[in-house]
């Protein structure tokens, strides 16, 4: 049963890059409706905090209890990296090309790797440090080469989103030291939920959903939430208890690679030649990440 685990665990952080690689459909469907970057976030946290509170409380409502203690622990998980990242994401966005945005994104396995050896004293072997090469490598390719309109504050928002990505994952490994999966996510769901409606304008939110189609506008919230935000972060909880933080960070590089396959067959986006290499690459450090050491046989 604990091998199945262990082989699961990179199967899961991998469903869950998967599953964000599609955000881009449900996030160009919900700006349709005039709604700023950070508005969608706020509504695709909320309805995540949501679904995570049902399951849990379906699961096992004695999840709900924490110590006092570790409340710091949570904040750090719902405000210092789930909110923190996606509104610096989505704020340098606003500021330089998204293939930029979306590389700077991408540093996160290099602080993912940094932290674990910090926090977690994991070792840096060489499969691992050419996995992250390979990886970064990819994501630049298939976001595409570009540095044009970086400014320091847009540098410095962009790397902001990296840490505050990367930061899940070094919180969530020691959070589920003390807590099941479904704790974990629900509370950094309400935490973070919570604190996006301080800074998405409430009031001009409200007025967009009346002015629109509220029911489609709910409806779409509601699949946003759930697929780019429930389903991939539960799998991505799940498998990190298995799989080491530096390795996960690096899995998760599958997202991009998915962002641009959605890109080509939902939107007709070109595929480039950079983007076909940067693919190969991504998927050239999943199989080398997943590949048995000789100890390990």
């Amino acid at each position: 049963m604990a091998t199945k685990k262990r082989n699961a665990g990179p199967l899961l952080i991998i469903l869950a890059g998967c599953f964000w690689g599609s955000m881009g459909i449900f996030v160009r469907k919900l700006s349709e409706y005039g709604l700023s970057p950070i508005q969608i976030v706020a509504l695709r946290i909320t309805v995540a905090a949501l679904a995570f509170s049902l399951l849990l409380l379906v699961k096992d409502r004695s999840g709900f209890r924490i110590a006092l203690r570790d409340l710091p622990l949570f904040l750090g998980l719902g405000l210092g990296s789930i909110l923190f990242f996606t509104v610096c994401y989505f704020s340098a966005i606003t500021m330089m090309p998204l293939s930029t945005a979306a590389i700077l994104l991408y540093t996160s396995p290099i602080w993912i790797m940094l932290m674990s050896v910090l926090f977690f004293r994991e070792k840096l072997n060489r499969n691992k440090l050419i996995a992250l090469a390979l990886a970064f490598a990819g994501c630049v390719f298939v976001s595409g080469i570009s540095g044009g309109g970086l400014t320091v504050t847009g540098l410095l928002l962009g790397l902001g989103s990296g840490i505050g990505y990367g930061l899940y994952s070094i919180l969530g490994t020691i959070a589920l030291r003390k807590y099941s999966p479904y704790t974990v996510t629900t509370y950094t769901f309400l935490i973070a939920a919570a604190g996006s409606w301080f800074v998405c304008s409430p009031a001009d939110l409200i007025s967009r959903f009346a002015a629109g189609n509220p029911v489609e506008i709910t409806l779409f919230s509601c699949l946003t939430g759930l697929v780019t935000a429930v389903i991939p972060f539960l799998a991505y909880t799940l498998g990190l208890r298995t799989v080491e933080a530096s390795k996960a960070g690096i899995l998760a590089t599958i997202e991009p690679m998915v962002a641009t396959l959605v890109g080509m067959i939902v939107f007709s986006e070109p595929l480039t030649l950079l983007s076909g290499l940067g693919i190969v690459l991504i998927l050239t450090a999943v199989i080398l990440l997943n590949r048995k050491q000789p100890a390990e046989k």
